[in-house]
């Protein structure tokens, strides 16, 4: 079955049953060691991982790690060019939770990213980066502890599908000039655009079912919240991509009021209710008026599209959701993608999860990282429907491979992920408990602690591991 690794002798495989995971208490865990900085940051994260479930659980549950390969290490084991080895894709496949460091981009070998290439050969459709602040760590914003927020990132559509061609490429001008003497003249709303001769051209793909499984995901993430927390927001440039961005929140807000009805309640619903409920009496025109600005210089059949909006709310959740009821729902809204950028920084104590598509959720994951610690602080997991990797989001900083000194904070909170989505939670707030305890009192790597006032000595990455698994 492998080629050049075994499996262990002991252990037991995580099975799945409607796309959650079926835990043992002894389950086979493959983890990749990680390119340059990673021979330093998996052991310390190892380290803790270990000690938390032993002092969580007293011995009655234990990881079994299977170390697999990709990257440069497979590359030392299996062969030139050879990144991701099918060895490596068989036990992920068949143990099914996964957890990586950082890998590089591979040069020459035909795959443009180790990463994206798991995602979508695993259909690891989402995305999740949590966004936390940890009391003392540095951060270039005065009030870094009010975000709060996860961003759930689909995986596998937007450009990252990788389908683009070459400028001056033979199929590429053959696209081009389809488009522009075939396509675009035959589409109305396009009127004379043309592609420029010179151009390189991608494909920016998004379906129905690759948004709405993501939302669903993050409205069943949301549901286990504290309510104060139980927002989902659609984050897109539909403004300008209408068929794509702006597809995905309508489809978006499809899911969340029809498959979650009862649970979630949208924001212009919100606003309907709200205004009948502090005036009984008030007619569906006035209600319209409210709720869309510049109502007065509608035209007539816009203004009957807004008062046919707002009569379809009362009449089918008026008997669910009226009377205040709406308050104790997940609330669904949806924000241009630049606006969010802007709000995560001025008001981001307003939002809980963004749910986006693949290019945004780049974006603004790094950005909100960079409000509470930096990529160093920044967890990730990639979740499908049979498969989960959990992975650090930072680079592989191949010139301090070795030095003992790089932050593993990123590996080590992707672990905390990991452990959550086990069902493994006293493990995981040990973990947490842990890591803010040491950097409340100052006992961190020099990435951290050069940024402090007063400045402090810097731990290594090893004796970061050892102060967390103090405080448990």
């Amino acid at each position: 079955m492998y080629e050049k690794i075994t499996p262990p002798s002991t252990g037991s495989t995580i099975t799945f049953e409607q796309g959650e995971p079926v835990v043992p208490n002894d389950p086979i865990i493959p983890f990749i060691l990680g390119d340059g900085t990673g021979v330093d940051i998996w052991p310390a994260a190892q380290l803790v991982f270990d000690a938390a479930v032993e002092k969580a659980y007293g011995g009655q549950r234990k990881i079994v790690w299977f170390k697999i390969y990709a990257g440069d290490e497979a590359c030392e084991v299996y062969g030139t060019y050879q990144y991701l080895p099918e060895d490596t894709l068989t036990a992920i496949r068949e143990y099914g939770v996964a957890i990586k460091g950082p890998l590089t981009t591979p040069i020459g070998g035909g795959i443009r990213s180790l990463n994206v290439a798991l995602r979508q050969i695993f259909d690891l459709y989402a995305c999740i980066r949590p966004c936390k602040y940890y009391a003392g760590t540095p951060s270039p914003h005065k009030t870094p502890e009010k975000l709060d927020l996860i961003v759930y990132r689909e995986n596998t559509e937007d450009i990252y599908l990788g389908i683009e061609w070459k400028q001056g490429s033979e199929i590429g001008e053959k696209l081009i000039k389809i488009l522009n003497e075939e396509l675009i003249p035959a589409t109305p709303e396009h009127g004379k655009k043309q592609i420029p001769l010179d151009s390189g051209i991608g494909i920016k793909p998004i379906s129905k079912t690759g948004s709405q499984r993501l939302v669903r995901r993050a409205i069943r993430h949301a549901l286990r919240l504290p309510k104060a927390k139980q927002m989902v927001t659609l984050v897109h440039k539909g403004n300008i991509m209408k068929y794509t961005e702006g597809a995905f929140r309508d489809w978006g807000y499809e899911l969340a009021t029809s498959e979650f009805r009862d649970e979630c309640v949208t924001e212009r619903e919100s606003w309907i209710l709200g205004n009948k409920e502090q005036e009984s009496d008030l007619s569906v025109e006035d209600n319209a008026r409210q709720i869309e600005p510049g109502y007065d210089a509608l035209t007539d059949e816009k203004k009957q599209k807004v008062c046919g909006e707002v009569q379809a709310v009362l009449d089918t959740i008026w008997d669910s959701h009226g009377s205040g009821q709406w308050k104790a729902k997940i609330m669904v809204n949806d924000r241009i993608a630049d606006s969010i950028f802007q709000q995560i920084q001025t008001r981001p104590d307003e939002y809980s999860i963004l749910a986006t598509m693949n290019l945004n959720g780049d974006y603004l994951s790094d950005a909100a990282a960079a409000i509470v610690g930096g990529l160093g602080m920044g967890p990730g997991a990639n979740i499908g429907d049979k498969c989960a990797v959990f992975e650090a989001t930072h680079g592989t900083a191949p010139k301090h491979a070795g030095l003992d000194k790089i932050n593993p904070g990123s590996v080590i909170l992707s672990g905390v992920m990991m452990l959550e989505y086990m069902g493994w939670q006293e493990a995981a707030d040990l973990i947490k408990k842990g890591i803010g305890m040491a950097i409340s009192n100052s006992e961190v790597t020099y990435d951290l602690a050069r940024l402090m006032e007063p400045p402090v000595k810097p731990l290594k990455c090893s004796e970061f591991a050892q102060a967390i698994v103090k405080y448990f």
